[in-house]
């Protein structure tokens, strides 16, 4: 399993880009997409709603489970990832590409985030 050098991730195993425009995505880590197992719905967070770093924003149900999607910052949902409401699978098949879940306009720092390598020993992957 690899991590993106690129990206931030938390404890919560969820990633985040680096802000554009001051707009960061977010997605779930291949670690947590595999954990998870084959993800069949996916409740996101609508365009305009408001996000709080670390607290509860949507679910992902999978064959196994239900799991909460934290946010791993805060901020305004300016997208939320249509194709993963339509086909779930994507967050499995394409965890870092196609499988993004939301994109959000963040508001101050990012805290509480972890490299790549950080979150690489964290997960033992």
């Amino acid at each position: 399993m690899s991590n993106p050098q690129q990206l931030s991730y938390t404890e919560e195993h969820e990633w985040l880009s680096a802000a554009e425009d001051g707009v960061s995505t977010v997605g779930i880590t291949e670690f947590a997409a595999n954990a998870l197992g084959d993800v069949v719905f996916a409740q996101l967070p609508a365009v305009g709603d408001t996000v709080t770093a670390g607290e509860t924003c949507g679910e992902l149900e999978s064959t196994k489970s239900v799991s909460d999607l934290y946010s791993p910052v805060t901020g305004e949902v300016v997208e939320a990832n249509q194709d993963v409401v339509d086909d779930p699978s994507l967050v499995n098949t394409a965890p870092f590409e196609g499988g993004w879940l939301f994109k959000v306009r963040v508001e101050g720092e990012p805290v509480k985030l972890l490299s790549a390598d950080e979150y690489t020993a964290f997960a033992g992957n």
